[in-house]
């Protein structure tokens, strides 16, 4: 009957010891108490991804019923691989598997703060600056030092530990300008976040194009227009492009001033009022800071502007493929600011009177003199 109760409340005896769940040890012969972890470590809430003490009781429920592995992550709804672990790592050595015993050993492999496996000297240490002096990757390190010293737990390290020691001054580890001996030669490490999750750059919000209505989509009506730069030597110099969505029509800006949001908002506002107002629909652009000023560019035009995706500048194909084109008339890597209104006027003339395969071998130009001819 004691033994019974001994089970239900956690407790274990191991001959004149008895083990309780809070951690405590009592010695009868010895005439002594022990702790093991405190009992905050032990009943202490944690995240969902470790398992609980309730769990840990399942699980030795199921396998003494003879039940696989499987079939208790299953029970469980967590992976055959975190029954697997936890079964290896607390299993004791006469093959048993006590909840109880399982939950105390967890929460004292749980005590922070552990010393970094790289922040002090040693052949583990060397064996990494040696890989890195060789300009190896950390995951090189990482699997060749699996391969060399199977077994050996003293000499193991994870990649992600490499790069800890590294980026991390406050784990010391190994020395700072070893980070230069990555293939990346960044000092400083980048967070790997998905690019649609970014932080807007602007202080006005956004309308993104998704928001675009369909009538812009399909280029069944006039006016609405993609814009991009394109950018000179050491991007000390730009020239703004505009192309009308449904005839393919070029413009483009001059920016004297430079490319800060406010010069090409200026430039903008002057180009679009050179055109009749059922040509000012909409201005679908990319996030680039040139944009900032996007709402005092709609008040004054009364066109909305709408951003693409980050990465994504098929959602300009218009746009793109003129500036492939502007490329023969301003090569990369060279002044743009050499070329004035003039210069700007001549080659978008030029693009504008080449037949266009999309427009059924009309140019641009046709097109939209057939879109003006009504208004005047």
């Amino acid at each position: 009957m004691r033994t019974a109760q001994d089970w239900d409340k956690g407790i274990r005896k191991v001959n004149s010891r008895r083990l309780h769940p809070d951690g405590r040890v009592v010695d009868y012969a010895a005439g002594t108490i022990t702790h093991q972890p405190s009992l905050p470590a032990v009943e202490k809430v944690l995240h969902h991804r470790f398992l609980s003490l309730a769990e840990r009781e399942q699980i030795a429920d199921l396998r003494a019923a003879g039940h696989s592995i499987r079939h208790v992550a299953a029970a469980l709804d967590r992976p055959p691989c975190t029954v697997s672990r936890e079964l290896t790592r607390n299993t004791d050595p006469g093959g048993a598997y006590r909840p109880h015993g399982a939950h105390r050993a967890a929460a004292g492999r749980r005590a922070r703060p552990k010393t970094a496996k790289l922040a002090t000297d040693g052949p583990l240490r060397a064996a990494v600056q040696a890989g890195l002096d060789e300009r190896w990757s950390p995951e090189q390190i990482h699997h060749t030092l699996r391969q060399d010293h199977p077994g050996d737990q003293d000499m193991q390290v994870s990649t992600e530990t490499i790069y800890q020691a590294i980026y991390l001054q406050a784990r010391g580890g190994l020395r700072r300008e070893l980070a230069v001996a990555l293939r990346t030669g960044r000092t400083r490490r980048t967070p790997h976040r998905d690019p649609a999750a970014r932080t807007s750059r602007f202080t006005d919000p956004m309308v993104m194009i998704s928001e675009r209505p369909a009538e812009v989509e399909d280029r069944a009506v006039p006016g609405h227009w993609e814009g991009d730069l394109i950018i000179g030597a050491d991007g000390a110099s730009a020239i703004g492009t505009l192309v009308e969505r449904t005839t393919r029509y070029v413009m483009l800006v001059h920016l004297p001033n430079g490319r800060t949001a406010e010069a090409v908002r200026d430039q903008l506002v002057a180009t679009m009022a050179t055109l009749p107002g059922h040509l000012r629909g909409s201005l679908t652009w990319d996030q680039g800071a040139e944009m900032a000023a996007h709402r005092s560019f709609s008040m004054a035009t009364g066109m909305p502007v709408y951003f693409c995706d980050p990465a994504s500048p098929w959602q300009r194909g218009s746009n793109e493929n003129t500036n492939g084109l502007l490329r023969q008339y301003f090569p990369k890597g060279t002044d743009l600011a050499a070329h004035g209104p003039a210069d700007l006027e001549h080659v978008a003339q030029q693009l504008n009177g080449r037949p266009r395969k999309t427009l059924d071998w009309q140019t641009p130009a046709q097109r939209l003199r057939a879109l003006l001819q009504p208004a005047y």
